[in-house]
């Protein structure tokens, strides 16, 4: 087992989801950008580093019907399977490390929020980006922390981004720039962080 999947087994075994600084129990900023993708409820989701997120549940109560949640922990895997219940048997769960993931598919929609900020170095950031111009070939919705917010998060490095490095490393990748917005999440203890958000399309 490698560090990265021992890193997070632990968190997720050792700490609730309100122990946690990126739980949100309603990820507006997230459900605003795939509201505005326009995507048919047939669209194919991606969730990447979802985790126990709460994002597929209201997916789910929206009525997308074709939805993925891929995460490197599996403890995260199955407490939100539990948590979903029956649900749960309407997505696909993935249990490895996006850089590992081998898609079957082309989704119409992958969606990042505080994953992609963990790939902190030149080589693991093309390999993510290349994986994602073979995986995403429609709408791509990337959250990460902003250059105003942590440096660190559960003692891992991160790279942080503003709209315009967000914005020059996706039109690299062949991506077009859609719309950007930054986003004071408030953590369940009461401290704040920014995120910057940006939406990308396939060209």
């Amino acid at each position: 087992m490698d560090n990265q999947k021992v890193h997070w087994e632990r968190i997720y075994k050792t700490k609730t989801a309100q122990e946690v600084s990126w739980t949100e129990n309603i990820p507006h900023t997230s459900l605003e950008f795939i509201s505005n993708a326009k995507l048919s409820l047939d669209a194919k989701i991606i969730d990447v580093g979802g985790g126990d997120s709460q994002l597929v549940d209201h997916l789910i109560n929206q009525g997308y019907k074709n939805l993925t949640v891929l995460d490197i922990s599996e403890t995260a895997i199955v407490r939100a399977q539990e948590r979903l219940g029956a649900s749960a048997s309407q997505v696909k769960w993935i249990v490895s490390d996006v850089l590992d993931f081998n898609p079957e598919i082309s989704y119409d929609l992958w969606h990042d929020r505080a994953s992609f900020h963990f790939q902190a170095s030149s080589e693991s950031i093309r390999d993510y980006l290349t994986l994602l111009k073979r995986a995403a070939k429609g709408h791509v919705i990337i959250g990460t922390f902003s250059t105003n917010g942590p440096k660190k998060c559960s003692g891992l490095e991160i790279m942080q981004y503003n709209k315009a490095s967000l914005k020059q490393l996706f039109e690299k990748y062949g991506y077009e720039s859609l719309s950007f917005e930054t986003q004071i999440h408030s953590t369940p203890f009461n401290t704040e962080q920014e995120f910057i958000f940006g939406s990308f399309k396939a060209k």
